[in-house]
């Protein structure tokens, strides 16, 4: 009878304990999975705080927007040109000469000098391989570019008579012409290569490296500024993203 009443004690005291060993387990388990109400709100305001910060921008997208940027100052120099052979009065030379200026401050002396000649196109020599062999003739135009940059600077400080228009509408159509077929091969040959030649964490650290250079450059963001700039020239031009809209094709 003892016995008996000794395992019944002893089958109740193990019940028990483990009852509230499995409760213990929950409530530890329960714990893990769920956060605290402070974590949670650590969480919801660093969520917060990305969401008011700008997206990360790679080394590649920085160098195809300031593309961008200049790209738009070849469309001011095509019109330019065009209307130098129609009406040279219509070329708001103010206007010219702060793209010619823009073009010296932020494609020459930053864009080109300072990353790509700096960064880019070493890495690519010593990659080797097709990008490779384009390098110099980049760097020529480079510099062709810079001495057509001094020019319109110099012929775009004053009115622009008829007798001077031609050869001024000339260089600005072969510049255009030029740098069209220049940026396009970086942007789809030369800049795709330069990011092979780098690991994940190279090309972060090259973006933050550029970033840098912009800001020591320019004493703020570099790429704003331009774009406000552009904007402010095309304006002056009176150029509009309607206006360029083709007209339809003639039927067939």
């Amino acid at each position: 009878m003892d016995i008996a009443r000794n395992r019944r004690d002893f089958l109740v005291v193990s019940s028990l304990v483990g009852t509230g060993f499995w409760v213990g387990c929950r409530k530890d388990d329960t714990a893990r999975a769920a956060p605290s109400k402070a974590a949670q709100a650590r969480s919801a305001a660093s969520a917060e705080g990305k969401g008011d910060q700008e997206p990360e921008v790679t080394a590649v997208e920085d160098l195809m927007r300031e593309h961008g940027v200049i790209r738009r100052a070849l469309v001011v120099y095509r019109e330019a040109g065009a209307r130098l052979r129609t009406n040279p009065s219509a070329v708001p030379v103010e206007a010219l000469l702060k793209t010619a200026k823009l073009l010296r401050s932020f494609a020459e002396d930053y864009h080109e000098k300072q990353l790509e000649e700096a960064h880019i196109f070493p890495a690519l020599k010593r990659a080797g391989g097709p990008a490779a062999r384009d390098v110099d003739t980049l760097i020529a135009q480079h510099q062709r570019g810079r001495e057509i940059t001094d020019y319109v600077i110099t012929v775009s400080g004053a009115a622009i008579s008829l007798a001077r228009a031609e050869p001024i509408a000339r260089t600005l159509e072969a510049f255009t012409r030029m740098y069209e077929e220049h940026a396009a091969k970086e942007d789809t040959v030369l800049f795709p290569a330069w990011k092979k030649t780098m690991s994940e964490k190279q090309l972060d650290e090259m973006g933050e490296r550029f970033e840098e250079i912009e800001h020591k450059t320019f004493g703020k963001d570099g790429f704003d500024d331009a774009v406000e700039k552009i904007e402010a020239i095309e304006k002056a031009f009176g150029l509009d993203l309607a206006q360029f809209t083709a007209p339809p094709p003639p039927k067939a």
